[in-house]
């Protein structure tokens, strides 16, 4: 129940840190987003991976890994696409180096 509790408290705090962000800082916050993505990855392959894992687990650890993996590529697609609009254009409409 402690731990019902603590993802609860956790969640509500997240969504409430993240409404709270200018839409200036969203590169870095997606970055941030990007790398928790990660750890997410990595502990979902360490809890699924066990010989002795039950199936349940295995199947939510392939769910989480699925969702989180989709989170970060799309995180750098974006981040990608926000960085692209503050290149400097050249005289034929192309990107600057």
């Amino acid at each position: 129940m402690g731990a019902l509790f603590v993802f609860m408290l956790a969640t509500f705090i997240g969504i409430m840190v993240i409404q709270r962000v200018s839409r200036l800082l969203h590169t870095p916050l997606m970055s941030l987003t990007n790398a928790i993505s990660a750890i997410a990855v990595v502990g979902a392959i360490i809890v699924s991976a066990g010989k002795e894992a039950p199936t349940f687990i295995t199947v939510l650890g392939l769910v989480a890994i699925v969702c989180s993996t989709t989170n970060i590529v799309s995180g750098f697609f974006i981040t990608d696409r926000m960085l692209k609009m503050f290149k400097k254009r050249d005289v034929n409409g192309g990107a600057s180096r």
